[in-house]
């Protein structure tokens, strides 16, 4: 079986969520969600980024989000924004379980390539700590040093919702990611000192005039943990042609995410979708990007998928559909986990 590097994952909030049951939910699956150990293995998920993402508060005009994301056209009201010492609890709390996961000795916090090929030789899943929006970081970056040494090596400035650093795209549909102003001052400060620190900096989710704030300054590849090709599904999470090319121009990387709305050329959220879709962005991707430089992104336990995948047991169906669709194994095999690894040793060094 090729074994599966996967670029974003929301397992920590749904720990997070249910703490009672963490250990069933984690050991033996408890028939919900994306992602388990059992469904891992059957999978082949080696690992991937697990992400620490705050959760917005309950909408306080009871939107049906789903509705409206299954009916397109549609702009979804983003939440406001969360302050430091609201999020700051929470990003602890979630750290705290994937450490919790490591010590139940399935699972390997990587801080280096190295750690995450010896896990991977050693059967363990192998965990990148990710921040999916940086509401957890100050704006003198004092916790971004922190986190650091608490294992941090990766980090989005922004989920959609703004931060001090910057904004996020909508979910809207349709529309260009060109939705709102660039990074704030405390965002270059943060891009320049994720660079000094070798932490990824994470572009999913960030608005158009951000993205060309982080290119302007960066000196590390340009890195979308889980987007798909604007150019196929026309919604402002997904990357332009141009983005993709400056991607491609600092041998970057793009995670293709299997959420459903991001795939469907309609834009609509429902999962009766076939593999088509999936191939269509893959292979635009990899028309601008190149075979070295795409990836999988699955949001597993953040989205709807698709009916042929529907959690991490159907990765080998993609894989067979990758073969179908007239992959070759040397591909599929940079697709599932080699480009990942490749990509972060040019980033960590």
């Amino acid at each position: 079986m090729i074994p599966v590097f996967d670029g974003h994952n929301d397992f920590l909030l749904r720990l997070l969520r249910d703490p009672a049951n963490r250990d069933t939910i984690w050991r033996t699956g408890e028939g919900k969600g994306q992602l388990d150990l059992p469904r891992m293995k059957t999978g082949g998920f080696a690992g991937g980024f697990f992400a620490i993402w705050i959760p917005s508060p309950p909408d306080e005009n009871g939107l049906n989000y789903d509705a409206l994301m299954d009916n397109p056209p549609y702009d979804v009201p983003l939440p406001a924004l969360i302050d430091f010492e609201q999020a700051a609890p929470v990003a602890l709390a979630e750290a705290a379980l994937l450490t919790w996961l490591e010590r139940t000795g399935e699972l390997t916090i990587c801080r280096s390539t190295a750690d995450i090929l010896l896990a991977m030789s050693e059967g363990k899943i192998a965990a990148i700590l990710h921040m999916e929006g940086a509401e957890a970081i100050d704006a003198d970056l004092d916790a971004l040093h922190f986190w650091h040494q608490a294992g941090l090596r990766s980090l989005g400035p922004v989920w959609s919702r703004p931060t001090i650093f910057g904004h996020g795209v909508p979910f809207r549909f349709p529309s260009s990611p060109d939705t709102g102003p660039g990074l704030t001052e405390a965002g270059k400060r943060l891009i320049r000192e994720c660079n000094a620190l070798k932490i990824m900096v994470d572009l999913s989710h960030l608005n158009e005039k951000g993205f060309d704030d982080v290119a302007a300054i960066s000196d590390a590849p340009l890195v979308a943990t889980h987007s798909n090709a604007h150019a196929i599904t026309a919604t402002a999470r997904n990357l332009t042609d141009r983005q993709l090319r400056q991607i491609a121009e600092t041998k970057g990387m793009v995670g293709l995410n299997y959420a459903t709305s991001f795939l469907r050329a309609d834009g609509k959220k429902g999962s009766g979708i076939g593999w088509d879709p999936i191939m269509a962005h893959v292979d635009h991707l990899l028309s601008i990007l190149g075979e070295d430089h795409v990836g999988l992104g699955s949001d597993f336990d953040g989205a709807t998928m698709p009916d042929g995948i529907t959690d991490v047991a159907g990765l080998p169906r993609l894989l067979q559909a990758f073969r179908d669709h007239g992959y070759g194994e040397d591909l599929i095999e940079k697709l599932a986990w080699k480009n990942w690894i490749s990509l972060l040793d040019r980033t960590w060094g």
